[in-house]
């Protein structure tokens, strides 16, 4: 202790354990040293320059431009907020805005940049008669999606030639005046989400009002999806649940020559099909703890189906509860899956297209673990299950905001991060990678984020970020093509 400095008087218990907090000027610390690797993956894929050029949404006099609106509502996300007013978190973290190198925009400037995506005169477009109606995207709603376009162009892997699209809508439920019910009896809104399984991409949304049924023209997405994927993309797959059972999405797919699975409707005229198969014919797929579960190919076309077009194949499946299950069963269940892949008896097949009835089953089945999977990574762990405003074009940017996340977590993943994390959820980035604490400082005109981690977490950013750096690098010498 100097001579003559009085002692700093101890102070009262604060808690039950042996410490007591004070409040410090805020500057030296930081409790998310890892989260600017989010930014970094960003600028590694140059896509602050796709903003620039696509996200006009507003005359900017002075203030933030679109990028930092951008990547401040990204980074919002990817710590784990979910309400525009968490950005004072961040922003009071002054250790991160010295990494970062700039402030953050405040909640009402990011809440004036959503709403900017919000054009009430697409409503006035609306037939009289549509109760329920997916109104066209404003201009900066499509900038925003030509932004995600970008992104998924310059994520992917050049040697991933396949590109099998999982579609499927999920329900955000929300209490705001203007949400519709949705067939669950939920108020709030039905979004479809399109992702490339091979990548781990969200390639498209669409979002829509909860009253808005996933059968409802889901053609629009589905197109969307497979026009938004890289040029060197050639061999193309779809699965896809009921609500894709849609005769012109069915023509579309087998114009295309887009190999697909899709659970049927079953209608009286499929069940009846079914119950008709012989005993025989029916192979045993799955013996599960209360039922048995068997597959057969079924002869059916549905109704409208011309007869001139390339048949359909239709595999039933019958769900047969086990004996002490019967009394609480009518009897087998029967479920259908459409698809325009062969069988393997079928001598013209392409090669490795053919598939058994009960192959096919498992990977249409394989679906449930890709695209469920996204939608509760985006509503759970990211921001998409709380809607930010009242207005549909906002709670649409901040969707799809949501969605280029979940995208940029993807490439930090593949891209940079070690392989332990290829397949991490964003909590676990969260808990491991984002929230890592560090002490700055600077020397010889340098800042320096001295972490307290382990040495072997420090060497892993270090190297993440070297990885991101050369990706842009590599970038700006031969740009990826964004079609």
């Amino acid at each position: 202790m100097t001579e003559g400095v009085s002692p700093r008087p101890r102070e009262p218990r604060q808690g039950i354990l042996p410490f007591v907090i004070r409040h410090g000027s805020g500057e030296e610390v930081t409790a998310h040293a890892g989260l600017p690797l989010v930014v970094e993956a960003l600028r590694a894929v140059r896509l602050e320059e796709v903003v620039e050029a696509q996200l006009n949404v507003a005359k900017r006099q002075r203030g933030f431009s679109e990028t930092e609106k951008l990547e401040a509502l990204i980074l919002l996300v990817a710590s784990g907020g979910d309400r525009i007013e968490d950005i004072r978190i961040l922003a009071e973290d002054q250790g991160l805005l010295r990494l970062l190198d700039r402030e953050l925009p405040s909640p009402d400037a990011l809440l004036d940049f959503l709403r900017a995506f919000d054009d009430p005169q697409v409503w006035a477009q609306r037939p009289e008669d549509e109760k329920s109606w997916v109104p066209p995207e404003s201009a900066p709603l499509e900038g925003l999606f030509e932004v995600n376009r970008a992104l998924v162009a310059r994520a992917a892997a050049r040697q991933t030639t396949t590109a099998t699209i999982d579609h499927d809508g999920t329900i955000i439920e929300a209490h705001k005046r203007d949400a519709l019910v949705a067939y669950e009896g939920t108020r709030g809104y039905q979004p479809l989400v399109a992702v490339w399984v091979e990548e781990n991409l969200i390639v498209a949304d669409e979002f829509r009002d909860g009253n808005v049924p996933g059968n409802k023209d889901p053609l629009a997405s589905v197109r969307r999806a497979f026009a938004a994927l890289p040029d060197w993309v050639d061999q193309r797959y779809f699965r896809g649940d009921s609500a894709d059972y849609y005769v012109p999405l069915l023509k579309y797919l087998v114009k295309e020559q887009i190999t697909f699975s899709i659970s049927a409707d079953m209608s009286p005229e499929l069940r009846a099909e079914c119950v008709a198969v012989p005993p025989e014919h029916w192979v045993e797929l799955a013996a599960r703890e209360r039922e048995v579960v068997h597959v057969a190919e079924v002869e059916f076309a549905p109704g409208d189906w011309p007869k001139t077009a390339t048949p359909l194949r239709y595999v039933g499946m019958r769900i047969t509860p086990l004996q002490r299950e019967l009394f609480a069963a009518r009897g087998p269940k029967y479920l259908a899956v459409v698809s325009n892949r062969p069988e393997p008896a079928e001598a013209a097949a392409p090669r490795g297209e053919e598939m058994s009835a009960a192959d096919l089953v498992r990977w249409h089945w394989e679906k449930a673990g890709t695209i469920e999977h996204v939608h509760r990574s985006l509503k759970d762990e990211l921001g998409a299950g709380v809607l930010p405003s009242p207005r549909f074009g906002a709670n649409a940017a901040w969707f799809r905001i949501n969605a280029i996340t979940y995208n940029l977590l993807t490439l930090l993943k593949r891209r940079a991060l070690p392989e332990r994390f290829r397949l991490a959820r964003p909590k676990r980035l969260r808990f491991e990678i984002f929230t890592t604490p560090a002490r700055l400082s600077v020397h010889q005109s340098q800042l320096v984020a001295t972490l307290s981690a382990r040495g072997e977490r420090t060497e892993e950013l270090v190297l993440a970020r070297q990885r991101l750096l050369a990706t842009r690098q590599a970038l700006g010498q031969s740009p990826a093509p964004t079609r």
